[in-house]
């Protein structure tokens, strides 16, 4: 069975080689729709657009089971997709605001994402059931995918690592994480799958003061049973 990814842009990538890694024999199709990135600050109708056509191209690719592997899209469009594709089963991803409700000892969470997916269901069910006795600090931090973005590789879809580690991409991740280590946040959620490729400029900067935490081994594992589900 073909399993097909898509995000905005290379963001999902951090999905992909995850599941790739847990099932290496397993055939992958990805779309990095750059041309419409950022998904975040476009209206949800436009984004349940965007998503349908992913799925389209992925499904005539061949591809049986699809995970949106982005935040924004994952809020705007997954229970649509899911109602007009009830043949297709769709992994999709939400903030782990569980994991560091749990674990956080100082009370405060703070979590990195953009402002479509502050805006979806998901996010704020799962703030609502699991974080009712901490304080959960919402940062937009929609440049950060800009960044990225201008970090990929000239006709590929990789991330040059190296464009990630420059002075001013510190500076902009200091203004966005430094806020949130003064509030005595001691779990940081990467709610994008952008975020995690700024995963060790992140750390840099939270220089052991607060655990960052990537979903991305989380989600390539909850793909995983659901593929084993279906054979």
């Amino acid at each position: 069975m073909k399993v097909g990814f898509f995000d905005s842009g290379v963001g999902g990538l951090c999905i992909l080689n995850a599941f790739r890694k847990l099932c290496p024999d397993v055939e992958t199709e990805y779309i990095a729709d750059s041309k419409n990135c950022p998904y975040g600050n476009k209206p949800a109708e436009e984004i349940i657009r965007l998503s349908e056509a992913n799925v389209k191209r992925l499904l005539k690719r061949g591809c049986e089971m699809i995970v949106v592997a982005c935040n924004t899209a994952t809020a705007a469009a997954i229970d649509s997709l899911r109602a007009k594709y009830p043949q297709v089963p769709f992994v999709g991803l939400e903030p782990a605001i569980k994991p560091a409700a749990l674990r956080s000892k100082t009370g405060v969470v703070g979590v990195l994402a953009t402002a479509g997916t502050f805006h979806g269901r998901l996010y704020n069910e799962t703030k609502a059931k699991f974080a009712k006795n901490v304080t959960v600090l919402a940062v937009q931090a929609d440049e950060f995918v800009t960044e990225v973005e201008k970090a990929r590789v000239p006709g590929s879809i990789a991330v040059d690592s190296r464009r990630l580690q420059s002075a001013a991409v510190e500076k902009m991740v200091r203004r966005r994480i430094e806020p949130l280590l003064k509030a005595e946040a001691d779990k940081i959620v990467l709610g994008c799958t952008h975020f995690p490729h700024l995963k060790p400029i992140i750390e840099k900067v939270c220089a052991g003061r607060a655990e960052v935490i990537d979903p991305s081994d989380a989600v390539a594992r909850q793909a995983k049973r659901v593929l084993e589900g279906l054979k």
